[in-house]
This record gives structure tokens, sequence and C-alpha cells, in this order.
């Protein structure tokens, strides 16, 4: 009898435990014939978390974001390109950014473009406590702030893609939205660049309809690349847009007509 009690008492500590601490890393399964990666299991657990990876309109609209962990030389290329193209973008900084090149962010935030939490220590969202994730991001978004007091920091991604349910909920809580990707490639290992063709195909071989891309402003490929990219993604017919944009169209018939109403 007190076997069968003691294993009681170690399912009913354990497992709970054990539910908690699944971590999944990002990743999918790569289309390359126009249609969006296949995303198993994560879908769901993304749309329960009002969280995206894609948007799923059918729109031929793409999403550009970076991540910025720290400067390697080329943010201010990718910034002139989109100002010159006209295009929005996302940039999603780290606490050591922001503090490291307050003269970029600044830009970024002037340009109209929209900046993202990428945590303040790049840390694994699903190895840190409740309130240590509080900490974290709140603390990236004051330096933000403390930059232009009016930027306003909604979108949240988590470093090299790790995540929970717990960390995605956590974040709704604190008025975050999770934004993932639904197409990227290996462009941050500084010395490694392949040339500037090279990021352009892997972007084209893997475009599609809502696609939000993720590239590192540390890569020179992909600042050469970019205005190749944004003219020729225009021929075939795609619009740049910003994640606001994408915000915008995930409300209710109802509401995006009382949203429209009271903008005039």
């Amino acid at each position: 009898m007190k076997k069968i009690m003691v294993l009681v008492m170690f399912f009913l500590l354990v497992i709970p435990i054990e539910a908690g601490a699944v971590s999944y890393g990002w990743g999918y399964k790569k289309n390359t014939d126009g249609q969006p990666p296949d995303v198993g299991k994560y879908k769901q657990i993304l749309e329960k978390h009002q969280s995206y990876y894609m948007d799923p309109s059918g729109d031929k609209h793409v999403y550009l974001t970076f991540d910025n962990g720290y400067e390697a030389g080329f943010t201010k290329q990718i910034l002139d390109v989109l100002k010159d193209k006209g295009v929005p973008a996302t940039f999603f900084l780290t606490g050591h950014y922001v503090e490291d090149q307050p003269d970029l962010v600044r830009r970024m935030l002037a340009d109209g473009h929209i900046v993202g939490n990428h945590s303040n220590g790049h840390r694994d969202f699903t190895k840190i406590s409740k309130e240590e994730f509080r900490k974290d991001v709140t603390v990236l978004t004051e330096k933000i702030k403390k930059i232009d007091d009016k930027a306003v920091v909604q979108y949240i991604r988590p470093p090299k893609g790790t995540f929970n349910e717990e960390s995605l909920s956590w974040a709704n809580e604190l008025g975050y939205t999770h934004i993932f990707w639904s197409l990227a490639f290996v462009d941050w290992n500084k010395g490694s660049e392949k040339g500037w063709q090279h990021a352009y195909e892997q972007v084209m071989n893997q475009i599609h309809p809502g696609a939000i891309v993720l590239m590192h402003t540390v890569s020179k490929d992909n600042a050469d690349a970019l205005e190749y990219l944004i003219d020729d993604l225009r021929k075939q017919g795609y619009q740049f847009k910003s994640l606001d944009d994408l915000m915008l169209k995930q409300l209710l018939p109802e509401e995006l007509i009382g949203f429209t109403k009271s903008a005039r």
C-alpha cells in the first residue's frame, strides 16, 4: 500500500512539472512551389495564443522582419534601401542592440518602421520563470521608450524561436503578440557569406502569399540582395505590408467597420 501511495504522489507531483516544461523550437517543412510551409502541430498552438507565422488571408502580401542582436555595419544600408523603395519593416531588437545603437533605433522609428521585442538578454523563454520573463521583456521595452517615448512595442519574437504555451500566454498577458516566420534561411554566420545572389535565391525559392520573412541584419548578402528582392517581388504582384496591417486584417468585420468609421 505504501508503494502505491508513493507512486501516486510521484505522478501527482511530476506530471504537472513535466507538462509545464515542454519546450518547442520553431521549425517547419519548407515548400518551394509558392505554398506556405507545413508547420504541423504548431499552427494550432499559435492560433490558440493569437500568435502568427504568416498572413493566412491568401493575399499576395509580404512582411519583412529583421532580427538585430548586434550591429555588423549593414543596418544603415538596409534602412536606406527600405526608405528608397518605400517598404515598411519590423526590427526585433535585443537590449544590447538598443544600448549600443540608439541612433539606428531612433532612425528605424523615424522612418516609420516597427520595433519589436527580441528579449533584453536574448534569453530562452522556456527556461525562465514568469516573473523573469516579465522583467526581461519589460526592461527592453522601457529601453526602447527611452529613445522614443512614442514608440509602441507590441510584437515579440523569442530568441532562437524557442517557445511553449506558457511563454505564449505570458506574452499575451503583457499585451504582446508573438511573431514567428514562414520564410528564413541560415544568414547569421559571419564569415560564411555566399554573395547576394544566394540570399536572393533563398527568398525567391520559398516565397508565398502572406510570407513573414525573417532576415538578419548582420548579413552583407541580405543588405546587398534587398533591393533586388523588393523589385522582383513587386514584379510578381507582391505588396509589402507592415505587421500592423496584418493585425488589422485579423479584426472581425464588425470591428473593422467600427475602426474605419472612427478613423474618418
